[in-house]
């Protein structure tokens, strides 16, 4: 199956797995599955939601190794996507500037910010222990999925509590 059509067909996953459902931490939890298990060459899949008291990205559900539980705003790969308010796709984490290595066998990550009606609230993150792992078409489909999700969860529960 070719790689976008491997993309819209996960997409369409995502919408009837959390269809009807607006539990943010059951569908934050089913969607870092269904990439975890989706992807190819993906060794982390999950989510980090904003804490706006201490200002401070932090661990929410996720697919993978234990991970680092809490990351400042601005700070490594995650932290850079959510103050840029962009997506970024880094093909060599070990030459990205402040690159927080929870991971050290992780090579490549990509990191979607979560916003929705302007509010950020986290990011999606994913890595793989592949060098270059993720390119723009993966961008565009991930950036998708990350619309459907944020169609189906209720924002101001996790704004409430971080």
């Amino acid at each position: 199956m070719k790689k976008t059509e491997a993309l819209k067909q996960m997409n369409r996953q995502l919408e009837s797995l959390i269809a009807g459902e607006k539990n943010t931490i059951a569908n934050l939890s089913n969607a870092a599955a269904l990439l975890a298990h989706q992807l190819p060459d993906v060794s982390w899949a999950g989510f980090y939601l904003y804490d706006r008291q201490a200002d401070h990205l932090v661990l929410g559900p996720f697919q993978g190794k234990p991970a680092c539980i809490r990351i400042p705003n601005g700070k490594g790969v995650c932290g850079a996507a959510f103050a840029k308010k962009e997506t970024l796709i880094v093909g060599d984490v070990h030459t990205f500037k402040g690159h927080i290595a929870c991971d050290a066998d992780s090579n490549a990550e990509i990191v979607i910010p979560l916003e929705k009606d302007g509010i950020y609230f986290g990011v999606l993150d994913i890595d793989s222990t592949t060098h270059h792992r993720f390119d723009q078409v993966d961008q565009l489909y991930l950036e998708d999925f990350v619309r459907i999700l944020i169609e189906n969860i209720d924002v101001l529960s996790v704004i409430e509590v971080y």
